[in-house]
């Protein structure tokens, strides 16, 4: 994924995952929070194309851990003035947001948005060991799905994740019918439960090993 790529990504993640916080913040501050993906060395941001257009991507995470410390001191300040803004002109997501992540999201702020006393840059870079990565985001544009483009991506971001040193994977993804469980466990992915999120919305979550760990 390349910065151009980054409107089509947007648009497509305000399409099948609009309900989202980050999507309610708008497509101003989900492009703002997108592009900073590109630079963070946890993140693997994927773009499938077909016949010359884009046709799908694939966010997701090596370490999102150390991907959150890597917002957080590199791009908190930006995302935060840009979070800010948005939630002054949608008053109902701002009480939400207070209500469900503002000490949180605070609290990450306060501790992560600098280095702590005496270490490098090079302690931001991923380090050998076993973690579990995040598929986050994996959308196929509707005139593209069933040719194949959305396992090549998943099996693209799994491959990339063994190369990291994680020894699984894990999802999330809408439950019953309305989520993309049957892909997954057609993929291999193994069912671990369901979860409740603030926003009031039920999940099912799903892991994958890896090899090579």
């Amino acid at each position: 994924m390349a910065e151009e790529d980054v409107p089509y990504v947007v648009t497509e993640h305000l399409a099948h995952f609009g309900e989202g916080f980050f999507a309610r913040l708008g497509p101003r501050f989900l492009a703002a929070y997108t592009v900073r993906h590109l630079d963070s060395p946890y993140a693997r941001c994927l773009v499938a194309e077909r016949d010359g257009e884009r046709a799908g991507f694939l966010i997701g995470l090596t370490d999102p851990a150390g991907h959150r410390r890597h917002l957080v001191q590199r791009h908190g300040r930006a995302l935060a003035l840009r979070g800010t803004a948005a939630l002054l002109v949608r008053p109902a997501l701002a009480v939400h947001f207070t209500r469900t992540r503002a000490v949180r999201y605070a609290g990450e702020f306060l501790t992560r948005h600098r280095p702590a006393a005496g270490e490098s840059r090079a302690a931001a870079r991923p380090q050998p060991g076993r973690r579990v990565a995040v598929l986050a985001y994996l959308v196929v544009s509707g005139t593209a799905r069933s040719q194949g483009l959305g396992t090549a991506l998943v099996e693209r971001f799994l491959r990339e994740a063994a190369e990291a040193g994680c020894d699984r994977a894990d999802l999330v993804t809408a439950a019953g019918a309305g989520g993309a469980g049957r892909f997954y466990r057609r993929l291999g992915w193994r069912f671990t439960g369901n979860v409740g999120t603030t926003d009031g919305r039920n999940l099912s979550m799903y892991s994958h090993p890896l090899s090579g760990n």
